[in-house]
C-alpha cells in the first residue's frame, strides 16, 4: 500500500529522477504529445486560467505547461527535493512559486482564489486518508467558477483483487472519490475512469466544482478501456510531425525571430 511514508521515501528519497518524471510519458511519446494530445483536450475549456494550483508537481512535467497558461502559479508537493528541483526548473518564471506541504495540508495557499486545481500521476499513489484530507480543502480553494481535475486510484472497484499495479492506492476508487466530493458539498462534473498499462480500469480523472457554481449539475460518469490505446495513436502520430531534428530547430529559430 503506497502510504504517506511510502511517498516520501520514493518520491524524496529513492527515485533517481534522472529523466524528470520524462520516463513516465513515454508511451505517448512525450510528456509535450501527452500533454497537448491526452489532457489539454480534457482541460482546454478552462485555460488560460487565472490562477493555478498544482498538487504534487515532481519535476515540473505538467508545470512547464501549465504556468505558460496563468497569470499566476503554485506548485505544492510532499517532496522536499520536487520542490528544490522545481524552483531551480523555473527560476526564471516570475509568477511561480513552490510550496513544501505534509501531504494532507493546503494550508499554505489563499482559500477560493484558483480558477483551476490540477493533479496527474501523482495523487493515483494517493490513499483514502490523502483524498479525504485534500478534497474538502480542494474545494475552499477554488475561486467561484473554479475546477479540479484530479487523476486518482479507482483499484478497490476491484476489491484489491489484483494486487496493486503500478503503485495504484488500493483503498480508493471512483465511488469513493464522488462520495468525499458530495459530503464537501461539491459537484462532480466528468469522471473519466480509464486503464493505465493494463486491461482493467485502475485509475480515473475527477473533475470537480464547488456545488453553488453549479447546483443544478449532473455529474457524467463513463468508462473509458481504450485510453492506453489513444496513448499509442498519439504517439504515433506525434512523432511524424517532431521526428526531424531540422525541423524542430528551424521552426524554434523561426519563432525566435518573430518574437
Amino acid at each position: 500500500m503506497p502510504d504517506l511514508n511510502w511517498n516520501k521515501t520514493v518520491w524524496g528519497s529513492t527515485y533517481g529522477w534522472q529523466a524528470g518524471g520524462e520516463e513516465w510519458s513515454e508511451t505517448w511519446g512525450s510528456s509535450e504529445a501527452q500533454w497537448f494530445g491526452s489532457i489539454f483536450p480534457r482541460l482546454h475549456r478552462f485555460l488560460p486560467a487565472r490562477r493555478i494550483l498544482e498538487i504534487a508537481p515532481g519535476f515540473g512535467r505538467w508545470t512547464k505547461f501549465l504556468i505558460p497558461a496563468c497569470d499566476e502559479f503554485v506548485g505544492v508537493d510532499l517532496s522536499a527535493k520536487c520542490v528544490d528541483a522545481c524552483r531551480k526548473i523555473f527560476a526564471t518564471a516570475g509568477r511561480a512559486q513552490f510550496i513544501s506541504n505534509d501531504g494532507f495540508s493546503l494550508d499554505a495557499v489563499p482559500d477560493g482564489e484558483f480558477d483551476l486545481i490540477f493533479s496527474f500521476d501523482s495523487l493515483v499513489h494517493g490513499e483514502h486518508d490523502v483524498l479525504a484530507s485534500y478534497i474538502p480543502q480542494v474545494l475552499r480553494k477554488l475561486s467561484a467558477n473554479g475546477v479540479a481535475f484530479l487523476h486518482h486510484s479507482n483499484l478497490l472497484a476491484y476489491g484489491n483483487t489484483i494486487g496493486a499495479p503500478h503503485g495504484r492506492a488500493m483503498t480508493v476508487s471512483a465511488d469513493i472519490v464522488a462520495d468525499l466530493v458530495k459530503r464537501a458539498d461539491g459537484a462532480v462534473l466528468v469522471q473519466e475512469i480509464i486503464n493505465w498499462g493494463c486491461d482493467h480500469l485502475i485509475d480515473c480523472l475527477t473533475l470537480l466544482a464547488r456545488r453553488d457554481a453549479y447546483p443544478s449539475a449532473k455529474a457524467v460518469r463513463f468508462k473509458n478501456p481504450l485510453f492506453m490505446a489513444e496513448a499509442a495513436l498519439i504517439k504515433n502520430f506525434h512523432n511524424r510531425y517532431n521526428g526531424s531534428a531540422e525541423y524542430s530547430t528551424h521552426h524554434s529559430g523561426a519563432i525566435a525571430a518573430a518574437s
